[in-house]
């Protein structure tokens, strides 16, 4: 289910993390959550060789390598109009495997309020 009401504060902190990590690294998308003790994770998108993870799956790798047990929201900015606010199935299950509460999907240029949506997971 998709909304757009306004964003709270702590919100819109982790969908600027997440738009800030994909533009100081030029990439295509970014992601950042928000564990359940309110620390932060930024991540962009990973594509070596050996190892290939979206920018959600990379933030929720950071946030579980910190010692994270669960999210209480995620962020995920897209740079491609055609796949902004639409998350992969591998992307919902990593959000579902720590049970994140609200997923907030934005295109790169989009600031409160004007942005694509929030996704919660039930």
């Amino acid at each position: 289910m998709t909304d757009q009401s306004p964003l709270d504060p702590e919100d819109a902190k982790i969908l600027t993390l997440a738009r800030a990590a994909r533009a100081r690294n030029a990439a295509t998308d970014g992601a950042a959550v928000r564990d359940t003790t309110g620390r932060t994770y930024a991540a962009i998108p990973v594509n070596l060789p050996a190892l290939k993870l979206s920018a959600l799956q990379a933030a929720v790798a950071a946030a579980v390598s910190s010692g994270a047990t669960g999210l209480e929201a995620a962020a995920v900015v897209s740079g491609d109009a055609g796949t902004a606010g639409v998350l992969p199935e591998p992307d919902l299950a990593v959000a579902r495997d720590l049970n994140t509460g609200v997923i907030l999907l934005a295109g790169p240029d989009a600031a409160p309020p004007e942005w694509s949506g929030v996704l919660r997971l039930l």
